[in-house]
């Protein structure tokens, strides 16, 4: 039990980490081209779809990850199998077309728990960087025509 649990712990970890390196990656290409800095329908609307793209691999390497390992420890047959059950998994659709054996159960219930912590700070991310954006809008409106959209409030 302790070498599972040690296993566990361990896929947490290497997700984590593939989930800040990906969004350490991403920011990084964003400052380098001013990203943030952006306004306009186009740009923005371009800077979404790759920042969309770029998460959604970012998910999928954790998701195959997931797979391998179970595939890895027999838990189920094929590669296929290992990685759709991890997918559906992660992502916390949870068909229940495939489970695991039920001495890697809680393995299940510890890949959903990440995955949706991993959706969420993709979903942070975006929020914060949108907002951004959002706020360059309203600056470059008021810039052009004075009091026409009041300035976000900083303080709650």
């Amino acid at each position: 039990m302790l070498i599972k649990i040690i296993m566990a712990v361990t896929l947490i970890g290497l997700t984590v980490t593939v989930h800040a390196s990906g969004i350490s990656l991403l920011l990084r290409a964003m400052f380098r081209l001013r990203a943030l800095a952006k306004t306009g329908f186009r740009p923005v609307t371009r800077l979404v779809i790759c920042m969309t793209c770029w998460l959604i691999l970012v998910h999928l390497v954790e998701i195959s990850l997931w797979g391998f390992f179970y595939y890895w420890q027999g838990c189920l047959s094929d590669l296929e199998s290992a990685f759709y059950f991890s997918g559906v998994t992660y992502t916390t659709v949870g068909y229940g077309d495939i489970v695991l054996p039920s001495t890697w159960r809680i393995f299940s219930m510890l890949e959903a728990l990440t995955g949706i912590l991993m959706c969420g700070l993709s979903t942070g991310l975006f929020f914060a960087i949108v907002s951004k954006w959002i706020g360059n809008w309203i600056e470059r409106r008021n810039a052009l025509e004075p009091g026409s959209i009041p300035p976000l409030q900083t303080n709650l």
